[in-house]
């Protein structure tokens, strides 16, 4: 309990002293020791356990018992209440009421049913339930059943009270304006805070807000509408409502299953929107790398033109190239009567077809 409580405020100075960024991560850094270390059994009542010590009541001083007591006299602190639908709120008061002194034994006192009835109201749960649940408290030493309803010096020596632990609002009940008046000036007093948010009447103030709720609930377990006190209609109009409920959850949850499945579709759109983009744009990319102005295609058809061209019209000879007149005769040989003025050459001759002598003999023969 002390670890845990120094650790909590160990925690708490590191985030005013750092920012938040900073406070937050130190604040998780900060772990509570695991701890096994507790009561096994509820706390015994009162009437059951052996008598006190012998000796004379003497009550400590508040000064004795914040500075610290013997092991074997600790500081008696009594907490009263009526503990109904015990919480949250009651067992950090009686957290708080241990957690007076070093050395506490803590002393709770129920009141019983005629009492709270008397001067309080009806409880939701009766006397025995409520002993009980006060019982299991972890903080709790010593349970007194059937507790005065106000404080009386002979009560206090009996149980041999050193102090009473309350909350320090004015609690007006039995024709007084505060019935720890007595305790407040005899300086036996100790201030516990009150926990906001949750009572025992915020509790029913929450039944009763949602009574239809918590009726149809009951109703589905398996109470039936005698034992809710519940008339005939009235069930009847329950369980209406309870198969009206049930359609509109089926329709509620057709309608988010569709929105599901069109939050789905959308997504899915999108993604092949984005791949055909993607996809157009790494075609047309391609295309005109191909197809376009200055493109590959392009190259290959100046190139197959110009081939073709080169092979259909060869080159021209060059100018300093010499003429076919100024060429040298070609070496062949005519016959000496064949003059300018002689008629050309039989047709079988080639022009400047070269003439052996061998063939001018085959001529004569």
């Amino acid at each position: 309990m002390e670890a845990h409580t120094s650790s909590r405020q160990l925690s708490r100075k590191r985030r005013r002293e750092g920012s938040n960024g900073e406070a937050e991560e130190r604040d998780r850094a900060v772990k509570v020791p695991r701890c096994t270390v507790g009561l096994k059994l509820p706390a015994p009542f009162a009437d059951e356990l052996e008598p006190a010590d012998c000796k004379p009541y003497q009550r400590v001083s508040m000064e004795e018992a914040k500075r610290g007591t013997p092991p074997d006299r600790p500081v008696r602190v009594y907490a009263d209440g009526i503990f109904d639908v015990f919480h949250s709120g009651h067992a950090r008061a009686l957290m708080q009421a241990k957690g007076l002194f070093p050395n506490t034994h803590l002393i709770v006192g129920v009141c019983s049913d005629d009492l709270t009835h008397q001067f309080k109201g009806f409880t939701v749960m009766n006397e025995d339930e409520r002993y009980d649940a006060v019982s299991h408290c972890r903080y709790i030493d010593e349970v007194v059943r059937n507790a005065p309803w106000t404080l009386s010096p002979e009560f206090l020596a009996k149980h041999r009270i050193d102090f009473v632990a309350h909350d320090d609002i004015p609690y007006s009940s039995a024709g007084s304006d505060d019935v720890y008046k007595h305790i407040k000036e005899a300086g036996m007093f100790a201030p516990t805070q009150r926990t906001e948010g949750i009572s025992t009447s915020d509790i029913i103030t929450r039944i009763v807000r949602d009574y239809d709720v918590y009726v149809r609930r009951n109703l589905q377990r398996g109470y039936t509408a005698k034992e809710l006190n519940v008339s005939f209609i009235n069930e009847k109009k329950y369980h209406l409502q309870e198969r009206v409920d049930k359609v509109k959850r089926k329709v509620k949850d057709v309608e988010e299953k569709s929105k599901e499945f069109v939050q789905k579709v959308e997504e899915k759109s999108i993604d092949l929107i984005q791949k055909w983009e993607e996809k157009s744009r790494e075609f047309i990319g391609n295309f005109l790398q191909m197809f376009g102005p200055e493109g590959a295609l392009k190259h290959m058809l100046k190139e197959g033109r110009g081939r073709m061209l080169q092979a259909i019209s060869p080159r021209q000879s060059p100018n300093s190239s010499p003429t076919r007149e100024e060429r040298s005769p070609s070496p062949s040989f005519r016959l000496p009567f064949f003059t300018k003025t002689s008629p050309p050459p039989s047709p079988h001759v080639a022009r400047g077809y070269p003439i052996s002598e061998d063939d001018d003999d085959e001529d004569e023969d």
